[in-house]
C-alpha cells in the first residue's frame, strides 16, 4: 500500500498543509474507528476527502469484521486500499515510553511508512496525554527517522519542548477525547497558535463543525476528527459539515477577522446625511 499517495484523493489547492515538509490537500485528518458499517466508514471517507485517515495498530491483527460493523483486519485495509487516502498509524492505548516506541516500530515495519501518531496515555480516565514522559518518546521516534505528530494537551511549555526534541508539527487536544466539548481552555489554545510558528492541529474533543471552524479562525492548521463523525446521527452529512467548516475556518483566517469591539460601532456611514430631524425652536 502506498500510504504516501497525497494526491489521488483531492484536486491541487492553492492553500495546502505543509507537515514535515510533504503537501497534503486537505487540513482534515479523519479516524476511522466506532462507525456504524464499512459503507458508513467508506462513504464518509468520499465526502470529507481527509488528509489521512488513522488507524491503530491493533487493527492489522483483529480478527475480520461481522456484517453490520465496522470493518477489522483485512476486510479494513482493502477498504482503506481502496479509498488511496494515506494512513497515520498511532500509538493508541500506549502508557509507557517503551511500549509507544516499540508499537510505532512495529507500525513503520507494517505500514511501510514513517508517520506516527504519537499517544501515550497518563490518564485512563481522561485520556490525558502523559506530559510528563511524552518528550522522551517522541525525543527517540524523532531520532529513529519518524515524522512525529504528537498528542497532547495545550499546555504551553509541553508542547515547546516537543518542537525541541524535532517535532515540526504538534497536536493538542480541544477537550478530552470523545467528549465533544469543543474548545475549553481558548485562552490557551490561542497563546499557543501565537508563541509556535510549527503547524499546529487540534485533536481530540470537537463535537460541532462550529468547533472546527472557530480554531481554524484562530490560526490552526487543521484538525482531527474521529466520535464527533463517526457516532453522529448521520455520519456521512456530518463529515461533509466538517470538511466544510475546516475550509470555511481556514478561508476566514486568511481573509483576516475584524478587531472584536467592546462597544457598538456603525456598519453605515452616516458622514455627509441630510439632517431632516432638527429640533424645534424653544
Amino acid at each position: 500500500m502506498n500510504t504516501l499517495n497525497t494526491t489521488a484523493h483531492a484536486p491541487l489547492c492553492d492553500d495546502p498543509l505543509i507537515l514535515y515538509g510533504q503537501r497534503f490537500e486537505s487540513r482534515l485528518l479523519l479516524g476511522t474507528a466506532r462507525y456504524p458499517s464499512p459503507d458508513v466508514l467508506e462513504a464518509a471517507v468520499r465526502r470529507a476527502r481527509p488528509a489521512m485517515l488513522t488507524a491503530s495498530l491493533r487493527r492489522q491483527t483483529a480478527a475480520p469484521a461481522t456484517p453490520g460493523t465496522a470493518p477489522t483486519g483485512n476486510a479494513f485495509w482493502d477498504l482503506v486500499g481502496q479509498l488511496a487516502v494515506p494512513v497515520l498509524p498511532n500509538t493508541a492505548g500506549c502508557h509507557s515510553v517503551q511500549e509507544a516506541v516499540t508499537t510505532a516500530q512495529m507500525a513503520r515495519e507494517l505500514f511501510g511508512t514513517p508517520w506516527i501518531k504519537l499517544e501515550l496515555i497518563g490518564d485512563d480516565y481522561t485520556l490525558q496525554p502523559d506530559t510528563l514522559r511524552l518528550v522522551d518518546a517522541a525525543t527517540i521516534l524523532v531520532r529513529e527517522g519518524f515524522r512525529v505528530l504528537p498528542y497532547c494537551t495545550e499546555d504551553l511549555v509541553l508542547c515547546q519542548r516537543l518542537v525541541d526534541a524535532g517535532c515540526q508539527a504538534v497536536m493538542p487536544w480541544a477537550a478530552p477525547i470523545g467528549t465533544g466539548q469543543g474548545p475549553i481552555n481558548p485562552y490557551a489554545l490561542r497563546v499557543l497558535r501565537e508563541r509556535l510558528e510549527v503547524p499546529l492541529l487540534v485533536d481530540a474533543g470537537l463535537g460541532r463543525p462550529s468547533h472546527a471552524c472557530q480554531v481554524m479562525e484562530w490560526g490552526y492548521d487543521g484538525v482531527l476528527l474521529n466520535t464527533a463523525v463517526a457516532l453522529a446521527q448521520d455520519p456521512v452529512a456530518m463529515a461533509g459539515a466538517f470538511a466544510d467548516a475546516v475550509a470555511a475556518g481556514r478561508a476566514a483566517f486568511r481573509a483576516g477577522t475584524i478587531t472584536q469591539q467592546q462597544t457598538a460601532q456603525p456598519s453605515t456611514p452616516v458622514l455627509g446625511t441630510p439632517f431632516w430631524h432638527q429640533a424645534e425652536p424653544d
